[in-house]
């Protein structure tokens, strides 16, 4: 293995890498129609011509007219939202599921996911608060905080092994909390709870958008420097040391950017599952286990997965709103199903 160079590990064949491009590619026009699809759905009915007149006044500075304020207020602010934290939630399983050389992993491992739940629901319920920016800081905080713990308790043992275990007990931890607050909250609260446990887009504004966005667009555009830091992993945490990688360094700074990127997003949508176990496993059959390629693709998938969903969450019970944490689940449960009972699941990523 000591003779094996840096460049080489995973490194695909000149044809295969014009074909992954082109895959980028359609995906990037796949995610484009999908959005501009996205746009046109809702309680009410806006073309295509709609939304290039109301995007060119806009851009124009021109005085906004007709249906401008369905497009750009209320549909475009949550497509965007749709298009971050999809790309958040699929990048952060791409990086989990290499960083622990496992296709069952994703970023509610290291315990974000129940650390920013107990931090919302404690703010509902102890706080009293509901549905403002106290509750989607306390959902940040209490995410990173997790993800923190998870760490210290790691780091006493080497290996992804000791991370791995200890993001079990965590989240068992936090779930247990956000258990005993359930149980104590009133019916309000409990309203309230059940529609951020299930994920909803439906708050995105701009205002919203300018403090949630830094917080998931760095990391997003910092992960993929670490490809091949991660296609060394592949190979294990001593050929990755040989490969002159340090694993040791690298595990804290890898998890600590899925834990910012995934913890922002679930602060501002609650709890949105399935996303970053689905799309880095479909895309990992087309574009091999290279992260080089993997990334990107995951950012397009998974964005392109949460726009869609999104759509159809505004249009199936229209006018109202069905959570998009129960369409994600429909989908994610029954793949993830096939993915336990799949013989081909343990060879995903090797």
């Amino acid at each position: 293995m000591v003779g094996v160079s840096v460049n080489s590990v995973a490194a695909p064949l000149p044809r295969r890498r014009h074909g992954h491009r082109a895959m980028l590619g359609a995906l990037a026009l796949l995610l484009v129609a999908v959005a501009t699809w996205s746009l046109t759905r809702g309680a009410m009915a806006i073309t295509p011509g709609d939304i290039a007149g109301a995007l060119s006044r806009w851009l124009a500075g021109a005085g906004a007219r007709g249906d401008d304020n369905v497009v750009l207020a209320l549909r475009l602010p949550r497509l965007v939202l749709a298009v971050m934290v999809g790309a958040a939630l699929a990048t952060g399983g791409t990086t989990m599921q290499g960083l622990f050389r496992n296709p069952l992993a994703d970023p509610g491992l290291v315990g974000v996911s129940a650390g920013a739940a107990l931090g919302a629901v404690g703010a509902i319920v102890l706080g009293g608060q509901s549905g403002s920016w106290v509750v989607a800081v306390a959902a940040f905080l209490g995410g990173l905080a997790a993800t923190a713990l998870v760490f210290a308790i790691g780091r006493r043992r080497t290996g992804v092994a000791s991370l791995l275990l200890a993001g079990v007990a965590i989240n068992a931890i936090a779930m247990a909390g956000v258990g005993l607050l359930t149980y104590l909250a009133n019916e309000n609260q409990l309203r309230d709870l059940t529609f951020w446990s299930l994920g909803s887009l439906g708050g995105a504004s701009w205002p919203r958008l300018a403090i949630v966005a830094p917080w998931i667009v760095l990391p997003l555009i910092l992960l993929p420097r670490a490809a091949r830091a991660l296609n060394a992993l592949l190979l294990g945490e001593g050929e990755a040391a040989l490969l002159g990688f340090r694993p040791e360094r690298l595990q804290p700074w890898l998890v600590g950017l899925v834990a910012l990127s995934v913890g922002a997003a679930v602060a501002y949508t609650g709890v949105i599952g399935f996303v970053g176990l689905v799309v880095p496993h479909l895309l990992r059959m087309g574009f091999g286990p290279d992260h080089r390629f993997l990334l990107p693709a995951s950012a397009l998938g998974g964005a392109t997965l949460l726009v869609a969903a999104d759509a159809l969450a505004r249009t199936v019970v229209a006018p109202g709103e069905l959570p998009i944490g129960v369409l994600t689940a429909l989908v994610g449960g029954p793949f993830f199903l096939w993915l336990l009972l799949s013989r081909r699941a343990g060879e995903a990523v090797s």
